[in-house]
């Protein structure tokens, strides 16, 4: 027999979903048998699934070992510990300021993701066990594309996750990004466009217009340093306050009106990127998650390093 008490994150939901995490490698009719037959039961009563899950409720499972482990037992997963370039941490809630290079969340089985290394960081803190994964994941709740480096917040509890979650949805958390573009921009402005997404290509268009299936923008840029390089021309870095927050909105906004962000191989001006790339070692756009406003007053800020400072630094001394 197996006894679990319902914690902080696991209460508020149904007990079939919660079974289903907890016997990952069950098909659902096996527990439902197993309900019917009270094989698992909810504060020692028969239960149907349908239940909504309260703090210190108490389930028990009357399954044989056998049954058990072969139920119970997740593919193995990989959960990396590194050092981690951490922004803010609490009981609920932890950013980091995640580099270019690496994966928000997984695209295929096999990859590492920034969620992996934030549950390692977790479990190397004796914060989380292997144990309760089985039931609660941490994870990420702004995704970053691969080459976007900056904030990364993920939720480390049932509360993180649904606050922020909720805050990202509404739009009640402001995000800022900071990129270095091509060209001249003086002075701020309010950017708006429709975009259309290309799934197959993993591809965006943004048109000043309507089209067919596409989406309304809005993209608020307010210049806060020039300079210009000679033989290359202006440069521009930009704050960027992303308002509706579509699918490589920056990027591709800034490029549709001539202004490519630097670094950007699938948006951006190949002449520039070469140049940027022979000069200074860039690889991939120079784009930045740089600060969050949350919901309750708190801002979250990561400084840029690595190879965008570098280009900063390169373009102050050479204007």
């Amino acid at each position: 027999m197996k006894e679990f008490q319902i914690g902080n994150n696991e209460k508020n939901q149904r007990l079939d979903k919660y079974l289903k995490k907890l016997l990952s490698q069950a098909p659902g009719s096996f527990i439902y048998k197993m309900l019917r037959k009270k094989n698992i039961t909810l504060n020692g009563k028969k239960a149907d699934g349908s239940e909504k899950l309260q703090l210190g409720d108490e389930v028990k499972l009357f399954l044989s070992e056998e049954t058990w482990t072969k139920f119970s037992k997740a593919p193995a997963r990989t959960y990396p510990r590194i050092s981690l370039d951490i922004i803010y941490e609490d009981e609920n809630i932890l950013a980091i300021n995640k580099p270019a290079g690496m994966l928000s969340q997984k695209g295929k089985h096999s990859d590492i993701s920034a969620n992996e290394y934030i549950i390692g960081y977790l479990l190397g803190k004796q914060e989380l066990t292997e144990e309760e994964l089985k039931t609660f994941r941490p994870s990420v709740c702004n995704r970053l594309d691969r080459n976007t480096s900056g904030l990364l917040i993920a939720g480390k509890s049932l509360k993180g996750l649904q606050e922020l979650g909720a805050q990202l949805q509404s739009r009640s958390a402001e995000k800022y990004y900071l990129c270095l573009v091509k060209g001249k921009i003086s002075e701020s402005r309010l950017l708006e466009g429709w975009l259309s997404k290309d799934e197959i290509r993993n591809q965006v268009k943004v048109t000043q217009t309507e089209v067919p299936g596409s989406k309304h923008i809005q993209t608020a840029c307010m210049p806060v340093e020039t300079f210009t390089v000679e033989q290359q021309g202006d440069f521009t870095l930009l704050n960027v306050r992303l308002i509706t927050g579509r699918s490589h909105q920056i990027r591709a906004h800034l490029a549709a009106l001539g202004y490519p962000v630097l670094g950007d191989h699938k948006y951006g001006d190949k002449h520039i990127n070469t140049w940027g790339y022979r000069e200074l070692g860039i690889q991939s756009q120079l784009l930045h998650a740089s600060l969050i406003k949350l919901a309750d007053g708190r801002t979250l800020e990561a400084p840029v390093s690595g190879i965008f400072q570098k280009t900063l630094d390169f373009l102050r001394t050479h204007r």
